[in-house]
């Protein structure tokens, strides 16, 4: 159901339209968790290490599906908000366009070079075989993980976050089901793992499109509109290009960050990949959360209600916040119970790792989680240079601080030190740019 976010009171509108967005990223995100849970337990250590390493390169192709779903959210949010449907229709149809043909090149890419980036990283041996298995699957569902991210930014952009939250859970919990079978099953292995998550994100992106388009063409035109238009492809590219930049130096980082960790061996690999796991939940929730506020942005801006943006400010901090609570708890006083959902007979080693690391991450979440809400206003404003400054800044931060202090005898614990350092400098810049951009409007 289309819901229109410029009118009723923001933090009412927000909780309404942002909860069903965390709900879905919270089972989208189990599709990684399960892979991970499985491998751990029914393969052994080294298919959770190979699947958590591979994990580091998916993100470089997700993160370009991220910044299509953001550029087309945005844009069609403000045509919506602004009841010009003609060039909202126009705007769908030239982001399915030109995220086809960035699909296709992405693809070649991967198939080209995906082993290359394998030994960049300095994917151990023992490791090396499964990771390329994963990864090679994992290549031939990208037309299925971009089109789906195009549908979904365009149910948010129209105020709908339930029809992608039902789409997860069903896709989400067939995916564990699927993996089980595959690997338990069928002993498939690492292969097992990839082939249940292809099967599960593909047709979760087929039924996404089919019901998005039959919404779209339940909404009246006056006019034809044009099937793609270099005006808003431009638009489109304000928004998208910074995003995708932005995913993609962030995951470059990790892979980097990987790198480092890498050379500390199977052991602490498989407790970064299983504690990562749970991290990455919890920050991809926030940065949902925060494309929820973009739409919210976006939309009052374009029905010319700019006063409602402090208001959405002050509500998604508080709604953060309160989420932020059970997480903290969780895996600050639980780390190791969580961990031991991913690892069967773990090392030491990799029980001390993945602790260490959930325990120094967790207080900043309160941290880190108030920059997302604030990105979500710069981005829905179109600001991107200065949500780049900020995110960039957290980036180089934490690459370089990583590779500097795991050198010292603080070793991988140095790695785990350089996130908090990262988020909170960079959640001072983007609350500084928001509270100027604040006084513009």
């Amino acid at each position: 159901m289309n819901k229109d976010l410029t009118v009723g009171k923001p933090e009412t509108v927000l909780w309404q339209f942002c909860l069903p967005l965390f709900g879905s990223i919270i089972f989208q995100q189990l599709y990684n968790i399960a892979d991970s849970l499985v491998a751990g337990r029914f393969i052994g250590e080294n298919a959770l290490a190979a699947v958590g390493n591979s994990y580091e390169i998916t993100l470089i192709f997700l993160a370009f599906a991220f910044g299509c779903n953001i550029g087309c959210s945005v844009v069609v949010s403000r045509y919506f908000g602004a009841k010009k449907y003609s060039e909202m229709k126009t705007t769908v149809s030239t982001a399915m366009i030109a995220s086809g043909i960035l699909c296709g090149l992405l693809m070649v890419f991967g198939i080209l070079g995906c082993g290359f980036l394998l030994e960049k990283i300095r994917t151990p041996q023992e490791v090396f075989a499964d990771s390329k298995l994963y990864l090679d699957i994992y290549i031939w569902s990208l037309p299925f993980v971009f089109f789906y991210n195009i549908a979904t930014g365009i149910f948010s952009a129209m105020g709908d976050s339930r029809t992608p939250f039902i789409f997860l859970v069903v896709s989400s919990c067939t995916n564990i089901l699927m993996d089980i079978l595959f690997v338990a099953g069928f002993h498939m292995g690492v292969a097992g793992v990839a082939w249940a998550t292809f099967i599960c994100q593909g047709a979760s992106s087929i039924l996404s499109l089919v019901i998005v388009l039959q919404r779209l063409r339940g909404i009246r035109t006056t006019s034809p509109f044009a099937k793609f238009s270099f005006p808003i492809f431009q638009q489109i590219a304000v928004i998208a290009i910074p995003s995708i930049f932005q995913q993609s130096f962030i995951s470059i980082g990790n892979i980097i960050i990987q790198g480092v960790i890498n050379s500390f061996g199977p052991g602490v690999m498989a407790g970064y990949s299983a504690a990562v796991k749970l991290n990455n939940l919890v920050i991809t929730s926030f940065t949902t959360l925060g494309n929820g506020i973009s739409n919210y942005t976006a939309q009052n801006l374009g029905a010319g209600k700019k006063e409602r943006i402090a208001e959405g400010f002050r509500a998604g901090v508080k709604m953060v916040w309160i989420l932020c609570l059970p997480f903290f708890a969780a895996y600050f006083l639980f780390g190791k119970n969580l961990l031991l959902l991913f690892l069967e007979a773990p090392t030491a080693e990799a029980m001390n790792a993945g602790q260490l690391f959930l325990r120094i991450l967790s207080p900043f979440y309160f941290v880190v989680s108030v920059k997302l809400v604030a990105d979500g206003i710069l981005r829905g404003s179109s600001l991107m240079k200065q949500f780049m400054i900020a995110t960039f800044t957290d980036l180089i931060l934490r690459v370089a601080l990583a590779v500097i202090l795991s050198g010292t005898s603080l070793g991988s614990t140095g790695i785990w030190c350089a996130w908090p350092i990262g988020w909170t400098t960079a959640t001072i810049l983007s609350l500084l740019f928001y509270k100027a951009n604040l006084k513009k409007i």
